[in-house]
């Protein structure tokens, strides 16, 4: 699931900014960006993140903003700089070429200009780390909300695929009749009332309506939307759960209609696999 969390804190005129971004994944894919200063939490950090996100492709990144008497910057060393300059100078009259860029070219020298790194105070760190876990709370509770919206919509074609069944079960039992009734008339035009052998007929008819018969996979179909929904108001991460489930539907729903030999049955069947393939397209969210 996408999800998104932000938080920021101002603490004696620093400004500890965290962001955390996540796109969906199957596996938990953290990418981690510290200052330098605090390298050494990266894996604490870490390991919080592994707990509480578990999945997706997540981007975490965490900004310090120092105001102007805070900054340390760079410092230069003068006395390297004359030395390679003053020899640059020396070489460069000796062989008569171009002294124009001579400073510029000292600066980018070894050990010229040297760089204080910012040090992380205990007092500093434990304010990054109320902020992060701030920004975690609302990256959590964007993707519980983005969750309620999401399982609203999938119960909701749970139930219209139940609305669909009980029209089903409505027409089912008339079907029986229509097809006794369809296989009469057609022997009687066909060979004559007179030679129709009815006790053979009734032992072929059986043997057809039990072909027919979809009363196991209506049984299998309500308990898998069943389930389904018992899966949905779980605390854990069931996204694979439901998949499964969602495929064991699809194939209840598919003999339906390869059975059903009604037109009126098999249009149901038609808009329960169209509220199915929209639960489908749902669950790619949360895999």
């Amino acid at each position: 699931m996408t999800g998104y969390g932000l938080a920021s804190t101002d603490h004696e005129n620093i400004k500890f900014a965290v962001e955390i971004k996540s796109l969906n994944s199957k596996f938990l894919e953290l990418n981690l960006k510290l200052p330098r200063a605090y390298a050494d939490k990266e894996l604490l950090l870490r390991n919080v993140c592994s707990k509480d996100i578990e999945r997706g492709k997540v981007n975490v990144s965490v900004n310090i903003e120092r105001s102007a008497e805070n900054l340390k910057g760079a410092t230069i060393n003068a006395a390297l700089l004359s030395k390679y300059y003053k020899q640059l100078e020396a070489i460069n009259i000796d062989l008569g070429a171009n002294s124009g860029n001579l400073l510029q070219a000292v600066l980018n020298f070894p050990e010229v200009i040297s760089y204080t790194e910012d040090e992380a105070s205990d007092s500093e760190w434990k304010v990054l780390n109320e902020t992060f876990n701030t920004a975690l709370k609302n990256f959590n509770k964007f993707r519980e909300d983005e969750g309620a919206v999401l399982r609203s919509d999938l119960e909701l074609r749970i139930k219209n695929i139940l609305q669909f069944f009980a029209q089903i079960e409505v027409l089912e039992p008339l079907r029986i009749p229509q097809i006794r009734s369809r296989l009469n008339q057609f022997l009687e035009d066909n060979v004559g009332k007179l030679n129709v052998d009815q006790n053979r007929l009734e032992q072929e008819l059986i043997y057809y309506i039990d072909k027919l018969d979809i009363t196991e996979e209506k049984i299998r179909l309500r308990s898998h939307c069943d389930y389904f929904v018992e899966a949905l108001k779980g605390k854990d991460a069931n996204g694979k759960k439901l998949g499964f489930i969602s495929q064991e539907i699809g194939r209840e729903i598919n003999t339906m209609g390869a059975k059903a030999n009604d037109a009126q049955i098999q249009q149901l069947v038609v808009g329960m696999k169209e509220e199915l393939e929209k639960i489908k397209e749902q669950l790619l969210n949360v895999l």
